[in-house]
């Protein structure tokens, strides 16, 4: 079996890598998330997923390593993570009372072979007050997730409704993470011995 390698800084991820009990170590690069423009949003998550992963995996050749990248959608409009609690402010506003999607691009990098894919999610808001969405920044929850809340922990609050998968809203769609890892898994050659 091939070395897993994770190329994310998200302590979600890592719990739910630990939760379906696939061993891996942890390895990130500081890489550029710009997106270029004429992609879905779709596409867009995929790529930046591919982008965290080249640099981990030409370092480690003969391992699988994993990328992710989780934006929120509503419109036309891509939410990532909040500059600063003004930005949280009006994500959290824009966001209140409505449907969004939430999208998870992953990547599973092999020496030259990559699986990409993503998963969608649904979630409605309840309609938020300004005491509400205050109270919430404060806690300095929204400050590292995209779409400035965190469906696992105090913004579980905020959320009325979800449809699709809980976990890839966290962060990582891990029970289809670990048949695409699976899959790959048995399709590569194996390592060679040194």
């Amino acid at each position: 079996m091939r070395k897993i390698i994770l190329a994310s800084a998200s302590p979600r991820r890592r719990e739910l890598l630990t939760l379906a009990d696939i061993k891996y170590s942890l390895c990130i690069k500081s890489v550029d998330e710009t997106v270029p423009e004429g992609l879905t949003p779709e596409e867009g998550a995929e790529y930046t997923a591919e982008q965290k992963t080249l640099p981990v995996a030409l370092a480690n050749p003969d391992a699988i390593v994993i990328g992710a990248d989780t934006i929120v959608v509503q419109g036309d409009e891509v939410f990532g993570k909040p500059a600063d609690e003004e930005n949280a402010r009006r994500m959290l506003y824009r966001l209140s009372g409505k449907e969004h999607k939430v999208i998870t691009g992953v990547c599973l990098t092999a020496g030259d072979v990559r699986v990409k894919f993503h998963e969608t999610s649904t979630v409605r808001f309840y309609k938020l007050d300004r005491d509400e969405i205050n109270r919430y920044i404060k806690s300095g929850e929204p400050m590292d997730k995209a779409g400035a809340y965190g469906i696992q922990g105090k913004g579980a609050l905020l959320v009325e409704s979800i449809e699709g998968d809980f976990y890839n809203v966290v962060g990582l769609p891990i029970a289809r993470l670990a048949r695409e890892l699976r899959k790959l898994q048995s399709e590569l050659p194996e390592e060679k011995s040194e």
